[in-house]
């Protein structure tokens, strides 16, 4: 998970790297993106205080 923000300039220079990730890793994970003004709450839940923020989940 890419917690992320329209106003931070770094996760937009994160943003095509991922994106070629989950390009080439298609089918053996699965990358979203969360954007931490529309979901504070989710945000707050796993301690993210600063982005970009990326999160790796194994079986869930």
């Amino acid at each position: 998970v890419d917690f992320w923000a329209e106003w931070c300039g770094p996760c937009k220079m994160l943003t095509p790297t991922i994106e070629t990730v989950a390009e080439e890793q298609n089918g053996k994970i699965k990358v979203c993106k969360l954007n931490i003004d529309n979901a504070p709450d989710i945000a707050s839940k796993y301690g993210i205080s600063s982005i970009p923020t990326l999160l790796f989940f194994k079986n869930g």
